[in-house]
């Protein structure tokens, strides 16, 4: 399985772009604002979902762990293919995706190209436990402090969601940034 891919543009099309890997051209399905960002010639690093059919095998790239754990889920909800999944980051960015989850805005997944109101629906019914009360979180921005905690977290190996479940966690606790890691460590080693 490709996990990750590093290399050189050497084509764009509307909704992929081929990377060039040591001579190996990989053709990569990728969400818009990736594919508007990029020219021929640059390089790009990709974290990669590869999707296995009985006649093909599909690519899709993410620039981060985040977008590509949300991909995967998008994928979890019965009728969402992955064509599909990737054409929602080109409705809104991750946090307007998960604020859209959380709050049951089915006009925001709607207006994605090939998903109807029902499908809209069956994401945010399956996926908003799944995510947990990131409401509680701000979606919009999250704080210096927390990104910081959040950075440091995922320096030590956990997930994104892990670091997010240990700053509920510590949502009380007092001290300082190096205190308040510390603390989210000691929740993590417990779980």
């Amino acid at each position: 399985m490709i996990a990750y891919l590093e290399g050189q543009v050497k084509f764009k099309a509307i909704n992929y772009l081929i990377i060039l890997t040591h001579g190996v051209g990989y053709k990569v399905y990728v969400p818009a604002d990736i594919n508007s960002a990029m020219a021929l010639s640059q390089n790009l690093s990709l974290y990669i979902h590869t999707h296995v059919k009985d006649d093909a095998l599909d690519l899709y790239g993410f620039k981060d762990p985040e977008n590509l754990a949300i991909f995967e889920l998008f994928l979890s909800v019965s009728g969402i293919g992955p064509k599909t999944a990737v054409s929602i980051f080109s409705v809104g960015k991750i946090d307007r995706i998960k604020e859209a989850i959380i709050k049951g805005d089915v006009t925001f997944f709607s207006s994605v190209p090939r998903l109807g109101k029902k499908n809209a629906q069956k994401i945010i019914i399956e996926l908003r436990s799944k995510l947990g009360s990131l409401g509680e979180l701000d979606l919009a921005a999250e704080s210096g402090e927390s990104k910081e905690i959040t950075d440091a977290l995922k320096s030590f190996g956990f997930s994104a969601t892990e670091a997010r479940e240990s700053l509920k966690s510590i949502r009380e606790f007092e001290g300082t940034t190096s205190d308040k890691i510390r603390q989210a460590l000691k929740f993590l080693g417990k779980k």
